[in-house]
Order: C-alpha cells, then sequence, then structure tokens
C-alpha cells in the first residue's frame, strides 16, 4: 500500500470522528477536530504537538479560517465564545478574515517607535536628543506588543498619569510631547488615519510658574556670596555672573565659545530655539575680558579637566545658594530674575521675549503683571472721571 493510499484511509477514519486531516506541501501535517456542539469551532493539531482554536465560515463566497488564539493562551471555553461571536459576526454580512489581515499589517507600537525615533531624531540638535533620551524610557514601556491602531484614548491618559505620577509633571508633559509626535507621524506616513491620534484631547499637566524677582537685599547676598566663591572656583563663578547678567541659560554659557563672542555681543550658534544674539552690558563685558584664553581650548569657560560641565555649574551654585540663604532659588531661576527686572523697568513683552531668546512671545507673557505702572495710572484716571459723576 502507497503512502497517498495510507493517507486517504486515515481521511476516510477521521472523517467519520469528526475531523480532517490537511496536509500542504508548505506547511507541516496538521488535524483538525470540529466541534459537534458548534458547527465550524475547532481544534487544529499540528506535528510538533502545538494546539490552535479555529473558526471556519462562509465569508464573501469563499471558505475562510480564522485561527482564534493558541490552545496555551487560553481556554476551550474561552476560545468557543470567541466562535460564537465571530459566526454571528459572519452572518450580519462582517469579513473578520479580512479584519484579521489588515490588523497583522498594522506595525505593533515598540516596532513604530524604533522607526520613529530613527528618523525624528536625526533632525533633532545634540542637546535635544540628549533630553529625549530620558524621556524616551516612558514609551518604550507604554504599550508592549499592542498594534498602533489598537491604542485608545484611554491608554494614553492611563500612560500619562502613571509617568506623571512616576516621574513629575514635567517629565509627564515631555514624554507627552514625544508620544504625540509619535502618533502624528503615524498618520503622515499612513499607518494610521487622519485624526485617529489617540492624543488628541488630552490636557498637560500644568506646572508651577516659577517666577523670581529678588530683591535689592537679596542680590546683595548673592553677589557677597559669589565673591567669597570665586576664591575657589573662579570660572563657575563668572559663569554664574554672566547668567544673572544676560539672563542665558546655563547650557548657552557652559557651551559658549570665543568665536561666539563679538565685541558687546554674543552670537549663539546652537541655542534652545536656534541662534540668536544676545546682547552685553558694561558689567557682562567686563567679566568676558576678565577670562584667560586657554591655548588648547577654544571653549570660554574651561577649568582644569577640559570645559566647564553643567554639573560643575550647578555644584557651585548649590554652595552660593545656601551661603546667600536663597535655597528656594534655583539656578534657572536667575534667568526669571533677569526677565522679571526688565519688565519691572516697563520693557515691552517682544522686547524681553527678544532678550532672553524666546521664540514665542507667549512665554515672556508670565512677566506681564511684573510692570503695574501703566495699570495704576489707567486706575488712577478712571477713579477721576468716576468721582466726577459721583460728586
Amino acid at each position: 500500500m502507497n503512502a497517498l493510499t495510507l493517507t486517504e484511509l486515515v481521511t476516510e477514519e477521521l472523517a467519520v470522528l469528526g475531523a480532517t486531516f490537511d496536509r500542504a506541501p508548505d506547511r507541516p501535517a496538521r488535524l483538525t477536530q470540529w466541534c459537534a456542539r458548534l458547527p465550524g469551532f475547532g481544534t487544529r493539531c499540528y506535528a510538533n504537538g502545538r494546539k490552535a482554536y479555529v473558526v471556519q465560515a462562509a465569508m464573501e463566497g469563499r471558505t475562510r479560517t480564522v485561527t482564534i488564539a493558541d490552545s496555551r493562551v487560553i481556554t476551550e471555553a474561552h476560545a468557543r465564545g470567541i466562535a460564537r461571536r465571530v459566526l454571528l459576526r459572519v452572518q450580519t454580512g462582517e469579513n473578520p478574515a479580512d479584519a484579521k489581515t489588515r490588523s497583522k499589517a498594522m506595525p505593533v507600537f515598540s516596532a513604530f517607535l524604533v522607526r520613529y525615533w530613527a528618523n525624528a531624531s536625526a533632525g533633532w540638535k545634540a542637546s535635544t536628543l540628549d533630553r529625549n533620551r530620558y524621556y524616551r524610557t516612558h514609551l518604550v514601556t507604554a504599550f508592549p506588543r499592542r498594534h498602533l491602531d489598537a491604542i485608545t484614548p484611554g491608554d494614553v491618559r492611563k500612560w500619562f498619569a502613571k509617568v506623571t505620577r512616576t516621574a513629575g509633571p514635567a517629565a509627564g508633559n515631555r514624554s507627552f510631547e514625544l508620544m504625540l509626535s509619535l502618533f502624528r507621524k503615524a498618520e503622515e506616513w499612513g499607518e494610521l488615519p487622519s485624526g485617529s491620534n489617540p492624543c488628541h484631547g488630552i490636557k498637560r499637566n500644568r506646572l508651577r510658574k516659577h517666577e523670581c524677582l529678588l530683591s535689592a537685599e537679596e542680590l546683595t547676598r548673592l553677589g557677597q556670596a559669589l565673591d567669597l566663591e570665586a576664591e575657589t572656583c573662579p570660572k563657575e563663578v563668572a559663569a554664574l555672573r554672566l547668567i544673572i547678567l544676560t539672563g542665558c541659560r546655563k547650557s548657552e554659557i557652559c557651551n559658549l565659545t570665543w568665536d561666539e563672542v563679538r565685541g558687546r555681543r554674543l552670537l549663539l550658534h546652537d541655542a534652545k530655539t536656534g541662534p540668536r544674539t544676545v546682547w552685553l552690558g558694561k558689567e557682562a563685558q567686563a567679566i568676558l575680558d576678565g577670562i584667560e584664553h586657554h591655548p588648547m581650548h577654544d571653549e570660554v569657560f574651561w577649568t582644569e579637566g577640559g570645559q566647564l560641565n553643567i554639573n560643575q555649574l550647578d555644584g557651585c551654585y548649590y554652595r552660593v545658594r545656601r551661603a546667600a540663604g536663597l535655597d528656594h532659588v534655583r539656578l534657572h531661576d536667575l534667568r526669571h530674575n533677569f526677565a522679571s527686572h526688565a519688565a519691572s523697568m516697563s520693557e515691552t513683552l517682544p522686547m524681553i521675549a527678544k532678550l532672553l531668546g524666546h521664540a514665542d512671545i507667549k512665554m515672556a507673557a508670565r512677566y506681564a503683571h511684573l510692570d503695574d505702572a501703566s495699570v495704576l495710572e489707567a486706575c488712577e484716571a478712571i477713579g477721576a472721571a468716576l468721582r466726577m459723576v459721583l460728586v
């Protein structure tokens, strides 16, 4: 008896038992045991011992088989319930087989994150890339093994709340911006339909506004503390004084090079919002004039170990503010202090935005209330008019 006849005989015997034996040239032998209680539902057994639950039905004129799940993942009773729902959908004209095919073509979140990062990070500045590497860690663990189209606004809200709770409101907002950008690219690249971004409608965390207007007495204490620290850390103190006098970001000062110093101006090549000009007062210019050029380094601020880094600057500032009794004032608050004093001297918002290098004037609007002169004048005029009416 040849092999073909044997297969036919086995198939005939199995048919009596309500099972079918399938063999394809590119697949291992498999046995499908069909359920007598629910026609169309079966358990498919493979030659390697694996079992999977399937459902079979006529869909759009063709007999289609949909694999429900591996038997190690769900119970037979659970699979039978899923099969029953699939068969009901088929009766209403739906095609679950096509829906499953489309689902398989949809990338999972983790794979798309790799693709997004490779494309988006190519256009980021080095400082932006370093910052976003940290926030990316919150995305890597966000939706493991989930397809992009299966992620709902509710899922994103839960993830956003978790990041906010564990890493803080600011980190939550930063991570959310990356997530929003990722789904925008998914729409732009045709992976998701337009308008399907699950991040839409989710509000960012409200952050505490940091406004700092140091009094003359506080500035005096700060200056005295800087004088004392200058004996041991002259470069760090010079950098701190330049931040106080210009409102520059600490990264802009730490990375400052001599080719960016042009007389009364700093022509910053790589500021946060792109290249910008910082104008120097006489005091700020005097600080730069007093710094010795290093024969091997182009950086303005350097130490024995090379370029002054942000950690060194932070460490120096912590000692200074402690000596000045200003533990509540962050280093970045010195930038706010610069803007606040500009506002109190009636500088316009566009001018403050320009001084700080803000790309959006709205960023400078937080300092508007510090200039009360025009408001007081208006109040006096209105009060005088009312008195004339009431008398």
